[in-house]
Order: structure tokens, then sequence, then C-alpha cells
């Protein structure tokens, strides 16, 4: 629920400066600005909430393999860099949405 509320945040927070910025502006460009602020805030925000399910889940389960065996520790922590991938791909998405802000 916590989460929830933060990625809500997040979103309202994206929105919030692409309004600041449309208000600045002499003539109004419509609602377009606002909603590539949100889709930037969403590309991120539900990425970063994908890789920390993924990571708690894969996290917890490299420690087990880990402690039995202990050669397996390279091997695990690539399978645990991989879903933050999944944060940096919104990030270029956010990017290069909020450029055509």
């Amino acid at each position: 629920m916590l989460v929830l509320v933060l990625m809500a945040l997040y979103v309202v927070s994206f929105t919030a400066m692409a309004a600041a910025q449309e208000a600045g502006k002499a003539g109004g460009l419509g609602i377009g600005p606002g909603l590539l602020g949100v889709g930037a805030g969403i590309a991120i925000g539900f990425g970063a909430v994908g890789t920390g399910i993924a990571q708690s889940r894969i996290g917890g389960a490299a420690a087990g393999v880990v402690a039995e065996r202990p050669e397996m520790f390279g091997i695990m922590l690539v399978l645990l860099v991989i879903p933050e991938t999944l944060v940096i791909f919104g990030f270029v998405i956010a990017f290069f949405l909020y450029g055509k802000i």
C-alpha cells in the first residue's frame, strides 16, 4: 500500500512539474505536456516497483544458494542485476518524453 502511495505522489509530482512549465508559457499548449509528464512518471515508477519486487525474490533465493554453494556467487550476482534494466529502460523513456515537454 505504501508503494502505491509513493508511486501516486511520484506521478503527481511529475504532473505538477509539467503544469508549472505550462503556466510559464504565453499561449497554452493544452494537456499534452502534462500527459507526457505523467507518462514519464509512470515509466520510471512502474519500472522501479517491478525491479524492487523481482530483486527481493531473486535476492532471497540467491542468498540461500550462495550460503550452500559459495562458488555460485557470480551467477547469482548477474541474476540479481538483470531486473535493474527495467529501471534503466524506464529512465531512458522518461528522458525522451521529458525532452518533448
